[in-house]
């Protein structure tokens, strides 16, 4: 039956003769089976008996046989299989159950994946499945190690904005590096795409009374503010429904603010939050509350209730001044910045006083000696400041006795890396309250990044991340908002968000650990690398990143040149205490003795996302890009 079928498909292809290499993946193709161009090129060649660059209707059935009929998918049909050729209804319910979990419907959804998945009609209509259906089944979304759920905004989305954590990037204009490296619009257009919410304009005096953007003191390039805040307002709301936050990095002078001020309300109008919601004049109000909206965190003058008294104002030429000291060691981020730039002092030219010393940045004078700092904020700007109102972080205690439920804190990685360390607790009781942002020290001029989960584990809200650099930090983050829709917020676990919870990530007192048990099974048409000839030596490593106690990592043996089915079953068991902040990390790589191994792909993905059963592992690249068909076969089972 299988084979009438077959031949039913491919005969008309085989009318001229033979098929060459094009053809041959084309066909693939109309048989709904997705394969590497490179892998089909090597089992191409190997097939191709006459070595004339075509193939007879015999040869290019044995080259399909060696793309669908895996071993391992066949050894799992036939177990469930009463005649090794046919699953029966219950049979393929049998097997839902026993080896997918899914134990609800299970009669419902073995019929829709029969009608859905089986290509042989006859087989189709009896209800029953093919190993043809069953391996198309085993290759689809359906199957995948991500659980369709998480796949859309599943979480309660009413809860305060500090109950999130929010994707969030830093000097998102920037492609490269962070001195001499291009500004560019499409730092903000992909990391929109990528579910970011909140994002980090850094603005200036620019010529003709155009603010722009770019990285003060360095040579980046320099972009037109209402360039960038077209762009933003065209794909805001592209990949999340839910409010974007623009960090302004604020340098202009007033002029220039209301400039900045009047650009943002005409691009986004009514998408622009310039007002309190009336539902939420004392209290931060939830991303479903704020859909479709766009909040600007800026520093602001006065309260809540003064603005909305000011709404509809002239506040033209309206500016106000205050002086605020900065404590040793305690530098913000626009003062981070400026350190950074040092190396670039000669670019400084006029901006330096030669009597005085003083360092000037428009709109604001630093002080070093005195270490204070005078501002000039234009009404116009401070008043679209609603809640997310920047206000520098001086102590815990301070937060406690004085800060307001609207202000945001920014804290450097240094600083914050020291007060997690020491003060878990107190940063916990910090993040459950107030909106706290992470951002990368100065030295990172190279735009590298710090490894998010250890300010996730303490609960804070936005860790921002230089979006534009691939590696392990991007891996995790952008496994983590994969969660929840990849709307770009994630509901914080109920023990960083309740006032009664004692957690400490380095303390683990009272847990219900997971334990994952990980079969890795096999490979299916790995990437390979430019020095693997088509075989590589290839490797997996499975790594838990989450709580200090959890974070681990295990690896398989090497299986030497095989990158199109390596078969590994080998089985893993990870001890996970906090499971609600574990994330699952998988990376390929090719064995290298003399340069050391080459990565091949990863996947990173929350634990409370992970389907169990039989089910594959995508691949992406270090840039983050899809690398279908490659992926990873497992079996996947935990309990608590």
């Amino acid at each position: 039956m299988e084979m009438k079928w077959f031949l039913s498909k491919i005969q008309d292809d085989f009318r001229g003769g033979k098929i060459n290499l094009e053809k041959t993946q084309r066909l693939l193709e109309k048989l709904d089976i997705r394969c590497s161009y490179i892998h089909v090129k090597r089992i191409f060649k190997d097939n191709d008996r006459l070595k004339q660059g075509r193939i007879t209707i015999e040869e290019f059935r044995a080259i399909y046989r060696i793309l669908t009929h895996r071993e391992e998918i066949v050894e799992i049909f036939n177990a469930y299989s009463e005649n090794r050729k046919i699953l029966l209804e219950n049979n393929l319910v049998q097997f839902l159950t026993q080896e997918q979990y899914t134990a609800e419907m299970s009669k419902t959804i073995a019929f829709e994946i029969i009608q859905k998945y089986e290509p042989i009609e006859e087989v189709r209509k009896a209800r029953q499945m093919s190993f043809e259906g069953f391996t198309r089944y085993m290759d689809s979304r359906e199957c995948q190690l991500f659980k369709n759920e998480c796949r859309k905004v599943y979480q309660d989305m009413t809860h305060p904005l500090n109950d999130y954590f929010i994707s969030s990037s830093h000097n998102t204009y920037l492609v490269s590096d962070q001195l001499l490296g291009p500004s560019d619009l499409w730092g903000y257009v992909s990391a929109l795409v990528k579910g970011c919410r909140c994002l980090e304009i850094d603005c200036w005096d620019g010529a003709q009374n155009e603010p722009v953007v770019y990285h003060g003191y360095t040579l980046t390039s320099k972009l037109l503010f209402k360039t960038v805040i077209q762009a933003i307002h065209k794909y805001a709301f592209m990949t999340s429904d839910y409010p974007v936050v623009l960090s302004l990095e604020n340098h202009c002078s007033p002029a220039q603010q209301e400039i900045m001020a009047d650009n943002l309300q005409t691009t986004f109008g009514e998408s622009l939050l310039s007002d309190m919601l009336a539902d939420f004049p004392d209290t931060l109000p939830s991303p479903e509350a704020l859909k479709f909206k766009v909040l600007v965190k800026n520093k602001k003058i006065g309260t809540l209730k003064e603005t909305h008294e000011r709404k509809g104002s002239d506040k033209r030429g309206k500016v106000e001044e205050w002086e605020e000291e900065v404590a040793d060691g305690e530098e913000e981020e626009e003062e981070e910045k400026f350190k950074e730039s040092e190396i670039f002092e000669s670019v400084l030219g006029d901006n330096q006083d030669k009597e005085t010393g003083v360092k000037k940045l428009s709109g604001v004078t630093l002080f070093k000696k005195k270490k204070t700092r005078k501002l000039k904020i234009a009404l116009a700007l401070s008043d679209l400041v609603i809640y997310t109102k920047a206000e520098k972080f001086k102590s815990f205690q301070h937060s406690r006795l004085y800060q307001q439920f609207n202000e945001n804190n920014s804290i450097g990685e240094t600083q914050a890396r020291k007060l997690s360390k020491l003060r878990a607790h107190e940063f916990i009781f910090h993040t459950r309250k107030f909106i706290t942002r992470i951002y990368p020290k100065a030295t990172r001029a190279d735009s590298s990044n710090f490894n998010p989960q250890e300010f996730w584990n303490i609960g804070c809200q936005m860790v921002a991340l230089n979006f534009q650099t691939p590696g392990l930090p991007m891996d995790l983050q952008n496994g983590k908002f994969l969660d929840n829709g990849g709307s770009g917020y994630v509901l914080k676990p109920h023990f960083l968000r309740e006032s009664e919870s004692y957690f400490n990530p380095s303390d683990i007192k009272e847990s219900m650990p997971v334990t994952l048990t990980i079969r890795l099974i096999s490979g299916i048409q790995l990437p390979l690398t430019h020095s693997s000839s088509n075989k590589g030596d290839t490797l997996v490593i499975i790594e838990v990143f989450g709580v200090p106690n959890d974070q681990m990592k295990q690896q398989t043996r090497v299986i030497k040149k095989n990158a199109f089915s390596p078969r590994w079953n080998e089985t893993f068991t990870f001890i996970i205490h906090v499971p609600e902040l574990a994330l699952i990390r998988f990376v390929v790589e090719s064995q290298g003795l003399i340069a050391g191994n080459e990565f091949l792909g990863q996947y990173t993905l929350p634990l409370l996302c992970m389907n169990k059963g039989y089910r594959r592992v995508p691949l992406f690249s270090r840039m983050g890009e899809s690398l279908e068909p490659a992926s990873l076969f497992v079996y996947v089972w935990y309990v608590r």
